[in-house]
């Protein structure tokens, strides 16, 4: 038999990924639309066929995955598979979108131009990386196919990123984590968005992650039994019973098993919600309710359940489009079981999100969903390009997290709102005239404030004055980035109108110091003073805020001046950055491989800081974070600081690994729960001091009930040291939990 060549082999994967493609293409079908896909894969492979992926495979398999997991995973059409085969041949190929709209239509061409890179930074202040972003959460306005095909490309992306240089990994796995995941949970695509938080989980921390999948699988081989035995009696009942189901287990991923470790200070063993079990019943749009609910019955006519935990978010969906009956019922084995009640059609939603919502969209059903609300407000937002980029990227992230409340106009109208949402909030979200008067509200035939939060159920009218102005003080009062939006405008447009005389009046000030009327004097002031914009600058200056004292204040003197700009400005123009210079110091017992731009000075004077949002110690995985004129920031990969500044910055990222140096100590920090017994404390303080050998910077103590909170701050060479002190603590009789801290000042 002829040997096959690596080049025969390559074409027939190709085939094959794109008859896999067709396979999975589960949408209407006609001659004409495979006739378009096959050309546009023609034409893909064409525009790509000189070109390989890092991993040296062709690069025509990224598109052909992408378009697959656009059609398998989502459900999209034609249109999207065209545009995820043709993605990257406008960024990456002489095809320009003109090209692509007359050989395809406007509609392609539109997509593909959303889904290729910002090549222009119109915003000197953000990074290309932060403006990336924007640029994808803008392309809502236009097609929300956008999205949902961008996020089968990092999808696949995030799947095939082993080979990639660490730093690299780091900055795309922060970036999902960051945005990507949040936003395909906001468009109920459950699935994808629980594969990306996995996936940036275990890049960003392989050694937590491996940790506890070890003990998932391990945990799989025993729950098997448990899990037969719990829903035996179940499919008995709903059998005799004639409902046509299936039952799946849902087990919680290794990162929503992280936050819960992380967020209640609990170890794996002590979380009892790992596994749950979802019932998806067969029934019709018209009875899906009524068999739900049938099923409930069933449920807990078995099985005890807590009312507590009871959600009904059949009656009232989420704004993704979500629906289904969360339960927790307790076992028999005294083991309570988190419980999920679907139909069909609630379950491909729960799967597929906003794509199965198109497909079931002219149901009356679903019309209700709130995900066109949901758009319509986020398109708003979108919209209102006036607020810099990272504050931009914050409040529309805030809201995705967000949970929802439900709340009626006078007229009866339901309105969804984040969960802590306020009358000024609600006023914001029906018209911006509203919400820059409101002055409070009558909810439910009571007088409240505008910092008043709204409740679920509340029917509200907004009360109004002439009078009421929009003032910073507000911004404490709302939580959507609509309200935050709409106020920062009001307040921007009242502040321009100082803009000529702060201006004079800043002139005059600043030719009394001898000073210059400078971008780099303007700079130093702002940075000194705190002041975002130039807006407010010259309105403090109009207005007597800003005094000739406080601009005296804000410049040192000459001496040492040029080690103080370096210290305190961070702008362009002062430091340059000169590409591809490898640098790599130690010091202190820290090894920095730093790759990206820096100047011939900056490489002499190179320092770092361990940051104390997370304070890192040796063995700690860490990560660098450099920025021109400042020490490069030290923080645990964990960190959800360094998460959110990789998001954004994601060029400055450096390798950073400890280095083996003796006599260096750094504080780390626990907190120890106990039972109250007199001596404790001594015990805790013989077992450092005396035994390991480590020195207590500090100790608090708290009793009550019978119960004592210890934190305690020492000085450890590595967490090798610190997690052998955590064992000692542990096998203490008295001693219930023992947890490090990441901040020193969470221990007060």
């Amino acid at each position: 038999m002829p040997r096959i060549s690596k080049k025969e082999k390559e074409r027939r994967e190709i085939l094959r990924s794109y008859r896999r493609l067709i396979e999975v293409w589960h949408t209407r079908k006609e001659i004409k639309d495979k006739w378009m896909v096959r050309k546009a894969f023609k034409v893909a492979a064409d525009a790509h066929k000189d070109m390989r992926r890092k991993t040296g495979e062709p690069f025509i398999y990224h598109p052909l995955a992408v378009a697959t997991i656009a059609a398998e995973e989502i459900g999209l059409g034609r249109t999207s598979i065209i545009s995820a085969l043709l993605h990257d041949t406008v960024e990456d190929t002489d095809l320009t979108l003109q090209d692509i709209e007359v050989m395809f239509d406007a509609d392609v061409a539109r997509i593909i131009d959303g889904l290729t890179k910002i090549d222009e930074i119109y915003d000197t202040t953000s990074t290309a990386q932060s403006e990336t972003l924007k640029k994808v959460l803008f392309t809502l306005i236009d097609d929300v196919r956008v999205i949902l095909i961008k996020l089968a490309d990092r999808l696949h992306n995030m799947r095939t990123m082993d080979i990639m240089p660490r730093e690299k990994q780091m900055k795309i796995a922060s970036e999902t984590l960051y945005i990507y995941a949040p936003l395909a949970n906001r468009l109920g695509l459950y699935a994808i968005k629980s594969e990306l938080e996995e996936l940036s989980f275990k890049y960003m921390q392989p050694l937590v992650y491996e940790e506890i999948r070890g003990k998932l699988d391990k945990l799989s081989e025993e729950s098997d039994v448990f899990y037969e035995t719990f829903c035996e009696p179940i499919k008995n009942k709903l059998q005799s019973l004639d409902y046509s189901f299936e039952i799946k287990r849902n087990r919680h991923t290794t990162y929503s098993i992280w936050k819960k470790m992380k967020k209640s200070e609990v170890s794996f063993e002590e979380i009892n919600d790992i596994e749950g079990v979802d019932v998806i019943v067969v029934a019709d749009k018209n009875n899906e309710t009524l068999k739900c609910w049938g099923v409930y019955s069933v449920i807990s006519s078995i099985y005890k359940p807590n009312a507590k935990r009871l959600r009904d978010w059949i009656s009232t969906p989420k704004a993704n489009g979500y629906e289904a009956i969360h339960t927790t019922v307790m076992s028999g084995s005294g083991q309570w079981v988190d419980m999920h009640i679907r139909s069909q059609r609630m379950d491909e939603i729960a799967s597929k999100g906003y794509a199965a919502y198109w497909k079931y969209r002219g149901d009356s059903k679903v019309e209700d969903f709130g995900l066109d609300d949901w758009l319509k407000r986020t398109r708003e937002l979108l919209r209102d390009k006036n607020d810099e980029t990272i504050d931009f990227i914050n409040d529309f992230k805030s809201n995705l997290f967000s949970d929802e409340i439900f709340v009626f106009t006078p007229k009866g109208e339901v309105k969804n709102l984040p969960l802590d949402a306020t009358v000024l909030d609600f006023a914001y979200l029906i018209h911006t005239d509203l919400g820059n008067h409101c002055i409070g509200a009558n909810i439910n035939h009571k007088l409240v404030p505008v910092d008043y939060k709204l409740r679920s159920g509340d029917q509200i009218t907004v009360i109004r004055s002439k009078v009421s102005q929009p003032n910073p003080d507000w911004y404490k009062y709302v939580v959507t980035a609509r309200s935050k939006s709409r106020i920062k405008l009001a307040i921007k447009n009242k502040r321009k109108k100082y803009r000529a005389e702060g201006e004079i009046k800043l002139e005059n000030e600043f030719k009394q110091l001898n000073l210059h009327l400078s971008k780099v004097n303007i700079s130093i002031l702002m940075k000194a003073q705190n002041i975002n914009s130039l807006v407010d600058l010259y309105y403090f200056v109009a207005t007597d805020k800003l005094q000739l004292k406080n601009i005296k204040e804000s410049f040192p003197l000459p001496e040492g001046w040029s080690g103080w700009l370096k210290k305190n400005i961070r702008i362009p123009y002062l430091s340059p950055r000169i590409s591809n210079i490898d640098a790599k110091e130690t010091k202190d017992g820290l090894e920095v491989n730093e790759k990206n731009q820096k100047s011939a000075d900056q490489l002499d004077t190179m320092d770092y800081i361990v940051e104390k949002c997370c304070n890192p110690i040796p063995g700690d995985d860490v990560i660098g974070l450099f920025f021109p004129g400042e020490p490069i920031q030290i923080h645990r990969t964990g960190c959800g600081r360094a998460t959110q500044l990789m998001s954004y910055y994601g060029k400055d990222i450096v390798k950073t690994k400890w280095k083996q140096k003796e006599g260096i100590t750094f504080l780390a920090s626990l907190k120890i729960k106990a039972a109250d017994k007199m001596g404790l404390l001594s015990v805790v303080a013989s077992i450092a001091s005396n035994d390991l050998k480590i020195n207590i910077r500090n100790m608090y103590l708290r009793s009550s009930e019978g119960l004592t909170d210890i934190s305690i701050s020492v000085y450890v060479p590595n967490t090798q040291l610190l997690n052998k002190f955590i064992q000692r603590l542990k096998k203490i009789k008295e001693v219930i939990k023992v947890t490090r801290v990441d901040k020193i000042e969470d221990l007060i």
